[in-house]
């Protein structure tokens, strides 16, 4: 089948890239010359582990080209719309984007060319996108909705191996084109589910919220047991064998980040209060989460009696996650700019965030912030470890290095990385999650 994907963000550029290696004919396109020109040189402007030998490769095999145009469309059966969506202030999804990308594409479509809503939108979004499309051609047309469920850090494997496929359609023209689209991924017998655009839309939102809701509640729990004095990872080994609950987004940490749990609570918590309706549990969600992006530094001002100026503390980790160098909405960022607010400098390590971090920080904050090439380096002289990100190189560090770099032996894990006894043996004053320490 031929393709066109429109948007080389992080959906658009794994959708298309992993279409093309399943035999498509895939045309990714974006706005942006300078990313399409380094998207034809094999290289991926987002890092995902894997995706830099899938572009060389299907670009080796002509099965994936880039373009600034729209050329494409004209000769594409299906056309995916994967551009951003982003929160406005009111917390509603931004769908400026989405409504041009689809415009746009209607000047070019022949008759019955699917166009595919791949971006994440608000329930309702579908009949906006058909109206505004029947008003712009006189080709036949069909509108699918197709949410991605894909995870930073793992989207290659979530897509290739994907434990569903939701299809929302009208017609059966188009449920019937999707299917023979992802029917190489699902001869293992994981699921398409077809049904209304309106039940795609909702099936998106809901996904995300409850997960974004499991790490909410695990938190919850975890600053309880620092309370009680039980212990969080033996509590969450002891609820996660439940079938019924397993263990999956049940990890205490500094809150979830990245580009799309905040927005997605957001804009369902929006649409919710549209149509005159709360959802109680996904605004606790929200609120508990933006408590604990600054449960931690509330530990750190505890320790030092409420004075950090000139403090400097080592963060391991800016990304919001490990193995992404997203960091849209990372942790990392409210506990920088709380710290350097309070008299605090900050050095920081992460192996492929760096760059986005120092953008995203701002100039208020620069100025205090150093970045190190390498984890013990940024210790050099600080008055603290403060790991923010679960990335696997910081898991078994060593600690007679961490020691004699540090000026004072003091460790506040954000993400429970280290085992409490061990820190312990070495001296350590230590602060985490929810841990009995």
């Amino acid at each position: 089948m031929k393709i066109s994907v429109i948007g080389t963000g992080y959906v658009g550029l794994v959708s298309g890239t992993c279409f093309a290696e399943i035999g498509h004919t895939v045309t990714c396109i974006d706005i942006d010359k300078a990313k399409i020109e380094k998207l034809w040189n094999g290289e991926s402007p987002i890092y995902e582990p894997g995706l830099n030998d899938l572009l060389t490769r299907n670009i080796k095999s002509e099965r994936l080209k880039f373009s600034t145009g729209l050329e494409s469309i004209k000769d594409s059966k299906s056309i995916f719309l994967a551009v951003g969506t982003p929160s406005g202030d009111d917390g509603s999804a931004d769908l400026t984007y989405l409504f041009k990308a689809a415009e746009d594409v209607a000047k070019e479509i022949s008759d019955d060319a699917i166009i595919v809503i791949k971006s994440t939108v608000p329930v309702g979004t579908c009949e906006k996108v058909r109206e505004l499309v029947a008003k712009t051609t006189t080709k036949r047309f069909h509108i699918v909705n197709n949410p991605e469920f894909l995870k930073e850090g793992s989207a290659i494997e979530d897509f290739m191996r994907p434990d569903r496929v939701v299809i929302g359609h009208k017609d059966q023209y188009a449920a019937d084109a999707m299917s023979e689209l992802y029917e190489p991924l699902v001869k293992q017998g994981n699921p398409i589910y077809m049904m209304s655009n309106l039940s795609a839309e909702m099936t998106k939102y809901a996904a995300n919220c409850f997960l974004a809701t499991k790490i909410s509640f695990i938190n919850d729990i975890a600053r309880l047991c620092d309370i009680v004095g039980a212990d969080v990872n033996e509590v969450r080994k002891g609820i996660s064998s439940d079938q019924r609950i397993g263990g999956h987004f049940l990890y205490p940490g500094p809150g979830y980040g990245g580009s799309c749990f905040p927005k997605d609570v957001k804009a369902l918590l929006y649409t919710a209060k549209e149509y005159g309706t709360n959802l109680r549990i996904v605004e606790a969600t929200e609120d508990v989460n933006d408590e604990q992006k600054l449960y931690m530094f509330d530990k750190m001002l505890k320790h030092y009696k409420g004075d950090l100026t000139g403090k400097t503390f080592a963060l391991w980790g800016v990304a919001f996650k490990a193995n992404t160098d997203d960091v849209r909405e990372s942790p990392a960022i409210y506990t920088v700019s709380s710290l350097i607010d309070k008299g605090a400098k900050v050095t920081f390590f992460d192996p492929v965030a760096g760059e986005n971090f120092l953008k995203v920080v701002g100039e208020k904050y620069r100025s205090s912030i150093t970045e190190f090439n390498n984890k013990y380096d940024c210790l050099n002289g600080a008055d603290a470890l403060v790991t923010m990100t679960e990335w696997r190189e910081f898991s078994f560090p060593d600690f007679d290095e961490i020691k004699s770099r540090l000026k004072h032996q003091v460790i506040f894990d954000a993400r429970n990385l280290f085992k409490t006894q061990k820190v312990k043996e070495f001296g350590f004053d230590y602060y985490a999650i929810g841990k009995k320490i």
